[in-house]
């Protein structure tokens, strides 16, 4: 876009008054997303809500602790109209099963532990939704997620956010530049928490108060294979428990019961040390177990990986990054090994435990808060 010299840039990054900017924001019905679209709005951008109906609405609005269920699109709508902006709801639920729940079923099945989040995000919010968003004419769209869009010599980088606590770039690694040059996250500058609630306090906002969500929105009280035996009725075939060394120890009911690095509830008690799932054998039907140090983990092969680097991802042999395996854990330092512009082998410095198949592994600066992207671990251990 063309500078306009008669208009500073606004603080979207855009050269012409707020009043002839158009923001799209997505709002969730939470806090977050609420306290962005009335700031916005007070500095007087032209605001457009939107919120996604992502599963039946029914079964939403009997359903608290997770986002997008049907109070939540009430929450929203109600913001905007205290605020004074239109709103929408669009039907996204065939979407998102396509693109999001199969998939989140598929992959317990196949003995991996997926973080649907992060596909949402990536082919729902970031795709669809952002497309939307173009077609209603806007300049662009607003979340409010906790992470940074700075802008670095070569363009719009992705940045972790200030407050660590609330960091959510684990969940968003797979941000392409394309989408990175049309999105906007206010709240990734803020230091807290506390810092949102009391612009929605001073904002007046009826959701200034509601606790955060905490489940995964399609998965009720976090009971993951309740929701996987429902949509795939032969999903919980009984098996073996076994040793490592090869002795069986028990029965399970089922593989979609089970992560990687569980400990507790596998039901063989009695035993003198204690027990970690180490692998899960889909083909055999087992849950395989072991003492903790077989946990540990040095190579990760990584797929799908979105690069986010200035140069390209082949172009050197190695690159010395932090990464992340698991979203609760700070990123450690590893080495980088590209095999092609999608795929790679990580090795890290110091071993860690629990790495799992479907989840991602997140590449950052060492000692900085850029975002170099990151990709998918796609084999058991």
């Amino acid at each position: 876009m063309a500078l306009d010299t008669d208009h500073p840039l606004n603080s979207l990054g855009f050269a012409k008054p707020p009043a002839e900017t158009r923001v799209v924001v997505a709002m969730s019905g939470g806090v977050d997303s609420s306290v962005v679209a009335a700031t916005l709005a007070d500095q007087g951008y032209d605001v457009i809500g939107v919120t996604l109906q992502l599963y039946d609405h029914g079964a939403a609005l009997a359903k608290k602790g997770a986002c997008c269920a049907g109070i939540d699109i009430h929450d929203a709508r109600r913001v905007a109209e205290e605020r004074g902006f239109p709103h929408y709801v669009l039907d996204y639920e065939n979407i998102f099963k396509d693109a999001v729940i199969d998939e989140f079923a598929d992959s317990y099945l196949n003995g991996a532990t997926p973080v649907p989040c992060i596909r949402c995000n990536e082919r729902v919010k970031f795709k669809d939704l952002l497309e939307t968003a173009r077609d209603l004419d806007a300049d662009c769209m607003a979340t409010g997620h906790y992470i940074q869009r700075k802008m670095g010599a070569r363009g719009p980088e992705l940045h972790s956010a200030e407050d660590a606590n609330r960091d959510q770039s684990y969940f968003l690694f797979s941000t392409t530049p394309e989408q990175l040059e049309f999105l906007r996250f206010p709240l990734g500058h803020l230091p807290s928490k506390d810092a949102t609630r009391a612009l929605a306090a001073q904002y007046g906002l009826s959701v200034a108060d509601k606790p955060d969500s905490q489940d995964i929105c399609f998965v009720p009280n976090g009971d993951y294979a309740a929701v996987i035996e429902k949509l795939r009725p032969d999903a919980a075939d009984p098996g073996q428990i076994v040793h490592a060394d090869g002795r069986v120890l028990g029965d399970h009911r089922g593989i979609i019961h089970y992560t990687i690095g569980q400990r507790r509830g596998l039901g063989i008690g009695g035993l003198s040390d204690p027990l970690y799932v180490v692998r899960l054998d889909v083909d055999r039907k087992q849950v395989v177990v072991g003492p903790k140090d077989m946990l540990a983990t040095r190579t990760v092969p990584v797929r799908e990986i979105n690069w986010l680097g200035d140069a390209p991802l082949t172009s050197r042999p190695e690159w010395h990054l932090s990464v992340k395996v698991r979203s609760t854990r700070p990123p450690r330092e590893a080495i980088l090994r590209p095999l092609s512009d999608t795929t790679a082998e990580v090795e890290l410095l110091n071993p860690e435990e629990g790495v799992s198949p479907g989840q991602a592994c997140v590449f950052y600066e060492t000692g900085d808060s850029r975002i170099y992207g990151g990709g998918w671990i796609w084999r058991g251990y």
